[in-house]
């Protein structure tokens, strides 16, 4: 393409910028252009910064240490979910029009028992809009508008006018209220739950300041310790491929780079001077015996613990054994952790001569199993006792950079300002405190956002539908602080209704969250009378709603998004529409205006502005829009943020802390890092799921959770799984793209032509059960089994089996056996221990089995004769009528 302006072009050809990034907040990565010709999109390319600005507009920063300088690319790092999501958009998986479920009929039998089965016919826009209109009424009228649960939260596109998950809690905020399937902090889920307890670190756990970190780390880390994270992997979704870049860089300026992990991941395979391997969920036994090397080899920092910590007494007394009688020694670790005693010393010896950082993506399958609070804290207390704070000693994660940060904070070298265009967004990215403070100060408003009167965990939906009462503690998301887990909350809360309608804009509770065949029953329940979705793919949880809308992608739409998570440079871009719609689906915020339109608040929603004026209000309050004018942002498509030229200026991490904690004290009662933790001792007394000192904490019968392979259970289930972050999609998005597909790690062919989920597995576990690479598998427990593809490899230790999270949900038989390889389906059904309401998705046990596809499709003739395209998988064909 010409470096020019070419959106206006007569030929045809259109280069139109986009933000490509997978959070889903109104903050986007992934500044992208995209080709179109002939109302197709050819190409999705890289932005280069300079296509319409000179560099010294933008003031490229540079980070010089160890003799050496690292600048920024002039375009951006886009990973390969970019470059292949126009694949999405013309995907045979698309819904195009709106759907009704076969032998649901909301005058007569509803046949809540058949979610999950039901085929689906095709109605029109105003009949689907009459009977939502209808339902929303009778629910309401009947049962209180709590009955309507809005499941409006998770990963998906980002978009900002056009929010694809919150839209219609505007709307039911209208209506009286309704009650919130409230987001857990499922990629923080140890630090939240632990890591607040040891070092503060409001809102999620993970600390904080970031600001500065990795040209610290340039400078004075001598060892990186990469902790269950694979950086060619997590960061693809949020930042790009600037920490794959980064950590290149790294290796050049001679810092070790240790990996922690069951499995060589593709992090590891490129980037690792060393791989540890260990087992999953076992790394809080690691990090004591590693603590123990260091008390009784006297190699910590004790004058650092004297004046920022308390209760270390108590902590020490743990680790060496006088509290319970068992020293946490290497050779009791290896005896957990898989770990051989003498690697644990070498360790823990390099560890204490040298900086040391570690670093996650968020913290891994690691974060989200039994128990994880246990591990966050330890990690915490290990980095304490090295002078966390200290030049080079950091606690650092590779992914969301500018997501809950105060201003100016941020890993790199940052830029003037951090561009937002909140004041434009719908759905759950409303609400930026800096945003309403402007328009307060021009006395202008949004319609303010309230708290809805009822609030329900997203790891307790199943069980608020076949188990209320429930009581739990913690509210659970990340914009709670660590005192509202003392909290005690009730279903229903007082005043409140059950459960009675569902409306979703995030259906992949199915694949995505905790013990998921007990979610597809509580679809099916008799409670649950309406069940509503718009999405634009028909997978997962849409396969259980009673009326489906067709919702369009972001290249069907125009909007405002900002670029701050990619790391390089901020930008701002004003979003063309690309293609037209496909079908008759519309942008999620359209859906609700008609939703709205039917039930007479069409007004009161849109807040009386249209599209286009909804981005001139974004734009508006965007803390750009006294650098670059609309129109000037409307002809070039996107605006650089220009470097800070005072960057340097700013301390790096926790340094402040470190040199004078008492004049910058953490967000901890006691300002301090807290090895043993007074507020957990008052408020839980006697848990010993997460007691006041953080423990090696193993379960059991009785306890939350009995997942170790020192249970009874693992002589019937010998495996641990490990899920992770998928390598080709983001949870549950891209798993139809049809290049990944070809990759032999992204999908497995089967011998009946089915793209099979892969399973990793070591040869000599395979070899025991008969496995070998490419043969369909059974992995099993008592709570369901799911199919996958054997994928035979050294890169998995002996009695582990890897399988991402996020594969399409394809029932066998509904609530008991998945083909898709969804395996959510059989995590565990608790939360994260006793008292978190967290999730825990990894490290739990399962046995595997080779299975004989040719007598499944015997047994199960339907589910293996659907309509299914080899290209790309799952079809919508396979529901139709």
């Amino acid at each position: 393409m010409k470096k020019n302006d070419s959106r206006k072009a007569t030929s045809g050809e259109r280069s139109i910028v986009k933000g490509l990034g997978f959070c889903s907040v109104a903050s986007d990565a992934n500044s992208s252009v995209v080709d179109v010709k002939d109302g197709k999109i050819v190409r999705i390319r890289p932005l280069h910064y300079d296509w319409k600005y000179k560099p010294e507009q933008f003031s490229p920063w540079k980070i010089e240490a160890r003799n050496q300088t690292f600048m920024p690319s002039m375009k951006s790092l886009i990973p390969p979910f970019s470059l292949a999501y126009k694949k999405r958009a013309t995907s045979p998986n698309r819904i195009l029009y709106p759907l009704k479920r076969v032998d649901w009929d909301p005058n007569g039998e509803r046949n809540t028992q058949n979610r999950g089965k039901s085929g689906y016919v095709r109605i029109s826009w105003d009949e689907a809009l009459d009977m939502i209109a209808s339902e929303i009424k009778r629910v309401i009228k009947k049962y209180g508008p709590t009955a309507i649960l809005a499941q409006s939260d998770g990963h998906g596109e980002t978009k900002n006018i056009h929010g694809p998950h919150g839209c219609q809690r505007k709307l039911l905020q209208l209506l009286g209220g309704y009650t919130l399937q409230q987001r857990n902090t499922d990629s923080w889920e140890g630090w939240y739950w632990g890591g607040k307890h040891v070092w503060g670190s409001e809102p999620v756990g993970q600390a904080r300041p970031v600001t500065n970190i990795v040209p610290d780390m340039a400078a004075n880390t001598e060892m990186v310790l990469f902790w269950g994270c694979d950086m060619e992997t997590t960061p693809w979704g949020w930042q790009g491929q600037l920490p794959s870049r980064l950590c290149y860089w790294f290796t050049e300026l001679g810092i070790k780079q240790i990996y922690i992990c069951p499995e060589v991941n593709y992090g590891c395979a490129v980037h690792a001077d060393k791989w540890i391997p260990i087992k999953p969920n076992t790394d809080a036994a690691m990090r004591l015996a590693i603590a123990y090397i260091w008390l009784t080899e006297d190699t910590y920092d004790k004058e650092y613990l004297a004046t920022h910590s308390v209760g270390f007494d108590k902590f020490a007394e743990y680790v060496l054994g006088k509290e319970d009688g068992i020293p946490k020694t290497p050779k009791w670790a290896e005896g957990k952790c898989g770990v051989p005693s003498r690697i644990i010393k070498a360790l823990a010896r390099e560890w204490a001569k040298k900086p040391v950082s570690v670093s996650h993506g968020n913290g891994g399958s690691a974060i989200r199993g039994p128990y994880s609070s246990e591990p966050a804290r330890l990690e915490a207390c290990l980095l304490g006792m090295q002078g966390l704070g200290k030049p080079g000693v950091h606690f650092f994660k590779w992914i969301e950079w500018g997501l809950f940060v105060e201003e100016g904070e941020y890993p790199m070298p940052r830029g003037v300002v951090q561009p937002d265009v909140n004041a434009a967004a719908q759905g759950e990215g409303m609400g930026s405190p800096v945003i309403m403070e402007a328009m307060a100060a021009n006395n202008e408003s949004r319609l303010p956002t309230k708290r809805p009167p009822q609030i329900i965990p997203k790891t307790l939906i199943h069980d608020a539908i076949l188990n209320a009462p429930l009581t739990w503690y913690g509210n659970t998301s990340a914009g709670f602080p660590r005192e509202d887990q003392f909290v005690l909350y009730h279903y229903p809360a007082e005043g409140c209704s059950e459960l009675h309608m569902i409306w979703t804009d995030t259906p992949c509770l199915i694949t995505c969250w905790n013990d998921s065949n007990t979610t597809a029953k509580a679809y099916q329940s008799p409670k649950i009378e309406f069940m509503l979705a718009q999405h634009p793919w028909m997978e997962n949880d849409c396969l259980f709603a009673d009326i489906l809308l067709p919702v369009n992608t972001k290249f069907e739409e125009e909007d405002i998004a900002t670029d701050i998570f990619s790391g390089q440079f901020h930008t701002v871009i004003l979003e063309e529409q690309c293609i037209t719609p496909k079908g008759e689906s519309k942008t999620d915020y359209e859906v609700v205006c008609m939703i709205a339109e039917r039930l007479g608040l069409l007004e009161e929603y849109t807040e009386g502005r249209s599209i286009e004026e909804w981005r001139q209000f974004g734009y508006k309050y965007s803390r750009v829009a006294d650098k670059i004018s609309y129109e000037e942002l409307k002809e070039k498509g996107y605006y650089v943020v220009p470097a800070d030229p005072n960057w340097k200026d700013t301390n790096p991490g926790l340094y402040d802390f470190y040199k004078e904690p008492e004049k910058n004290p953490l967000a901890t009662p006691s300002g301090k890092l807290e090895y043993y933790s007074q507020a957990l001792a008052e408020h839980f007394p006697g848990d010993r799921e997460r007691p006041p000192v953080p423990h090696w904490v193993e379960g059991g019968p009785g306890w939350t959770h009995d997942e170790s392979l020192s249970s009874q259970r693992a002589k019937k289930y010998p495996l641990l799984v490990m899920s992770n972050h998928g390598r080709w999609r983001i949870h549950a998005n891209l798993d139809d793209i049809s290049w990944f597909h070809e990759i032999e790690t992204c999908k497995v062919k089967g011998p009946d032509g089915y793209h099979y989920e892969p399973m990793w597995i070591n040869p000599a576990e395979a070899a025991r059960r008969g496995i070998k690479l490419g043969d369909v598998v059974k992995i099993y427990n008592e709570r369901g089994a799911v199919l996958a593809g054997a994928y035979v490899t050294e890169r998995i230790m002996p009695g582990i089996v890897y399988i991402d999270h996020g594969a399409r949900y394809d029932p066998i038989i509904v609530s008991e056996l998945d083909r898709g390889g969804a395996i959510n389906t059989i995590s565990p059904h608790n939360g994260t221990s006793k008292h978190c309401a967290g999730m825990a998705t990894s490290g739990f046990l399962v046995e595997v089995e080779r299975v004989n596809v040719d007598e499944m499709r015997k047994k199960y003739p339907e589910a293996f004769n659907r309509p299914y395209d080899q290209a790309t998988g799952q079809v919508i064909q396979r529901v139709l009528i």
